[in-house]
C-alpha cells in the first residue's frame, strides 16, 4: 500500500491536472451534459469536492477523534475493498449510479467556486496527513462499498477516488469536441 505522503503527493498532481482543465472550459462547457442520466464535468467536480469533504475527510476526521461512528475493530474490509486498496486503485471500469436528487450533485456556480474548493481540499489534506500516524489503524468506518477503512485508508481513498474520475474528464472532454 502506497504511503499517505506518496498518496498526498499523487493526489497535488492529479488536482493539479484539473484545475488546468478548468482552466481551458468556459461555464457552457463546464455545465454541458452528454444526456440527463451523465454528469457534466461542473457536476463530476462537485462530486469530487463534495465526497472528499462530507465523506472521506469526514470520516478521517471521524476515526481521528474516535468518534461514535467507528466500528468493531475486527470488521474487514470487503472483497471489493481489498482488490481496490491491492491494486492502489479502483478497478477501470465505469461505475453508473441512476441519476437522482440525492446522489447527483448540483452544477457549480462558477469556476472560482471550483478553484477555491479544489485549493481548499489541498490544504485540508496537506494538514490531515502528518495526523494520521497519530490514530489507531482499529478505528474503522464502513465505506458502502468497500467495508471497514481506518483514517489511512480513507484518505488514500480520496487520491484513488480523483484518479479514477480522470477517465471520466477525458470522455465529457471528447464529447465537449465532438459537439462544438
Amino acid at each position: 500500500m502506497r504511503s499517505t505522503a506518496e498518496a498526498l503527493q499523487a493526489f497535488e498532481t492529479t488536482v493539479g491536472r484539473y484545475l488546468i482543465e478548468l482552466e481551458s472550459l468556459d461555464m457552457e462547457q463546464l455545465i454541458k451534459k452528454p444526456n440527463e442520466e451523465e454528469w457534466s464535468i461542473g457536476e463530476m467536480y462537485m462530486h469530487l469536492i463534495q465526497s472528499a469533504q462530507f465523506m472521506h475527510l469526514h470520516n478521517v476526521d471521524q476515526c481521528l477523534a474516535g468518534s461514535v461512528e467507528t466500528v468493531d475493530a475486527m470488521e474487514e474490509k470487503t472483497e471489493r475493498g481489498k482488490g481496490a486498496f491491492e491494486l492502489g486503485s479502483f478497478p477501470p471500469m465505469r461505475i453508473r449510479v441512476p441519476a437522482s436528487p440525492q446522489y447527483t450533485p448540483k452544477q457549480p456556480e462558477s469556476k472560482e467556486q471550483l478553484k477555491e474548493s479544489f485549493h481548499g481540499i489541498v490544504e485540508r489534506m496537506k494538514n490531515t496527513e502528518s495526523t494520521l500516524n497519530t490514530v489507531p489503524e482499529s478505528r474503522k468506518i464502513l465505506h458502502p462499498g468497500f467495508g471497514a477503512l481506518n483514517a489511512k485508508e480513507w484518505f488514500l481513498l480520496i487520491e484513488m477516488h480523483y484518479r479514477h474520475h480522470l477517465s471520466q474528464l477525458d470522455r465529457l472532454k471528447q464529447f465537449l469536441e465532438n459537439n462544438a
